[in-house]
């Protein structure tokens, strides 16, 4: 161990009474917070939990909701490879946990990801014997990466992506975080410019297979529903997607300048975390807007509420939901993109054939972003003003908008094929044995 990776260990472990009192506090606002804590520094009840698949455990990490998501689809594709295989899934949020229980089938299991010191890890790694670890997109944790490479478990990064801010942090801490990637056994990118990223930091990058993310088949009933909908608003329906802190009161300042115009259109606000689905209710409130609440509809939006003249907003306040959100949409701006936060996952709404309207600050999904606006898919703005005006024009311009969702399915249809290639990059890793122990 190197005096980097030592004292990380140790400030982890002094960390962990910080990490219980975080979590109490967070289980006020979401109950799931407080389920089975001891999990997450390796106590597992019963004690044989998972004792009968040592060994032939294919372990997949996913953190949170959106990483959920993504491993569902690769999930599915590992299930078609290893028909046989039984499934070990951990998150680290409450709403990654609520997610990945669809995924279970008979003789799987989920807990949480253990905290990252080393006594957490090493009874996480002795209790499953993973055949293989897979981690999803960002999650490479120093203590984890070492001890999986000396009991031999072979861990991979899959779909993975490291932005130039998250490189220029780690090369800071490149003591710590270097020997953290070369521990890992492989690496599957999702463009070229992560590979080169991660090889910055020594990462054993296998291939670059795209991102999983494009494989996604949004549902064809939420979806269906959601055109249903979109025909009771009188006005074309815009939508401001997985908003992030400190974009609605943007967006309602935008409105406010927008003035008798912003009257043309149906807005829709739908946040990106659920415990904010209070506060932004309030603060819409506040404005002086009426608002009309998902879980207060009764089968669906009440059509007084679409009638031309009456300023009210929609807020989408539910999970699992976004195709049909995307399916209401004529036009959808970019939560995450219109505050310096790095945008969303813009991938599902072209999939659902919802055109988007992209803030500057794109870079944890930059090629995607790039690549959706050269397509026709999505267009770049300078800011929320000029994204609500560009909505406007574009929900009332048909020629325009039938052509932008032309250009959204064409491109989603284009970048598909990640999550076979990474399955089967899997059970190649799988099949080689364990990882020489050093």
């Amino acid at each position: 161990m190197n005096w980097a990776l030592a004292l990380y260990s140790a400030l982890t472990w002094v960390a962990q009474p910080l990490l219980r009192r975080k979590l109490r506090q967070r289980a006020r606002a979401e109950p799931g917070y407080a389920f089975k804590v001891g999990e997450r520094f390796g106590h597992y009840e019963p004690e044989s939990l998972g004792r009968d698949g040592a060994g032939r455990w294919i372990w997949v990490h996913a953190v949170s909701l959106g990483e959920t998501r993504a491993a569902a689809i690769l999930i599915t594709a590992l299930r078609a490879q290893l028909p046989d295989m039984r499934l070990l899934l951990t998150h680290g949020t409450a709403t990654g946990r609520a997610e990945g229980q669809k995924l279970l089938r008979s003789g799987d299991l989920q807990v949480w990801q253990p905290w990252d010191t080393r006594a957490a890890v090493e009874r996480f790694v002795a209790q499953f014997r993973p055949a293989v670890g897979v981690l999803m997109e960002t999650e490479v944790w120093p203590n984890l990466a070492a001890i999986c490479r000396a009991r031999g478990v072979p861990l991979a990064l899959a779909n993975a992506r490291l932005n130039s801010k998250s490189l220029d942090k780690a090369l800071k801490l490149s003591a710590l975080s270097m020997p953290a990637y070369q521990a890992l056994a492989a690496v599957w990118a999702q463009t070229q410019a992560d590979a080169q990223r991660l090889r910055a930091l020594a990462a054993p990058v296998h291939g670059v297979l795209g991102n999983l993310k494009f494989d996604v088949l949004p549902d064809a009933g939420l979806l269906a529903q959601g055109a249903q909908w979109r025909h009771r608003s009188a006005r074309p329906v815009v939508m401001l997607a997985s908003s992030r802190e400190g974009e609605e009161e943007l967006f309602i300042a935008a409105l406010r300048r927008l003035g008798a115009q912003a009257l043309k259109v149906q807005w829709l606000v739908v946040p990106r975390h659920p415990q904010r689905f209070e506060s932004v209710a309030l603060a819409l409130q506040a404005a002086g807007l009426r608002v009309s609440r998902r879980s207060e509809w009764l089968g669906a939006p009440p059509r007084a509420l679409a009638q031309a003249g009456e300023e009210c907003l929609w807020l989408g306040d539910s999970l699992g939901e976004m195709p049909l959100y995307y399916g209401m949409a004529d036009a959808a701006l970019l939560g995450g993109s219109f505050a310096p936060l790095g945008g969303q996952n813009l991938i599902e709404a072209a999939a659902c054939g919802c055109p988007m309207l992209v803030g500057p600050s794109t870079f944890n999904f930059a090629e995607a972003a790039e690549l959706a606006c050269a397509a026709g898919a999505a267009r770049r703005v300078a800011d929320l003003d000029a994204g609500v005006q560009a909505a406007l024009v574009l929900v009332h311009d048909v020629p325009a908008r039938t052509a932008a969702v032309a250009h959204c399915l064409e491109f989603a249809q284009a970048h598909r094929g990640a999550a076979q290639a990474t399955a089967m990059a899997i059970e190649q890793l799988l099949h080689s044995g364990p990882i020489n122990r050093r």
